[in-house]
C-alpha cells in the first residue's frame, strides 16, 4: 500500500467502532447485537448494558482519532475484537450475522490493525 493511504487508517477503523457503536447498539439499529447481550449478560439489563457497550465503542473511535498512545489502542483494539468474539462465537454463535464465520472476520479485522498500526510502528522502533 502506498505511503500516502497509511493517513487513512484511523479514518477507517474509527467509522468501523462509530458504525457499530451508534447505529448497531445505541441508536439499535440492529436488535441482533441486543439479543447477543441479553444472552451474555441477562436480559433484565440488555438495552441498558448494550448502549454502555455502544458508548465505549464510541470512545473507541475518539482514542483512534486522537491519535494518543495509538499502540496501546491498537493492542486494546485487538484484544477487545478478539475476547468480544470468542465470548459470542462460544455463547451466542445462532445470533451472529455470519454465524462461527465470524471469528474469521474478527481475525481479518485484528489483522488489519496489527499489519497498519502495530507493524509500521515497530519496525520504526528497530531502524
Amino acid at each position: 500500500m502506498p505511503k500516502g493511504y497509511y493517513k487513512y487508517i484511523p479514518y477507517f477503523l474509527a467509522t468501523v467502532w462509530i458504525v457499530n457503536g451508534l447505529l448497531c447498539k445505541v441508536c439499535n439499529l440492529v436488535p441482533r447485537h441486543q439479543l447477543i447481550v441479553a444472552r451474555i449478560l441477562g436480559a433484565a439489563y440488555a438495552p441498558l448494558l448494550t448502549k454502555v457497550i455502544g458508548i465505549l465503542e464510541l470512545l473507541m473511535a475518539v482514542w483512534i482519532l486522537s491519535r494518543i498512545k495509538p499502540v496501546w489502542c491498537a493492542i486494546a483494539q485487538i484484544i477487545l475484537v478478539m475476547t468480544m468474539n470468542i465470548i459470542e462465537f462460544t455463547l451466542a454463535p445462532d445470533l451472529l450475522l455470519f454465524g462461527r464465520i465470524n471469528m474469521v472476520i474478527a481475525v481479518l479485522f485484528s489483522t488489519f490493525v496489527y499489519w497498519f498500526q502495530l507493524r509500521p510502528t515497530y519496525s520504526k522502533l528497530s531502524s
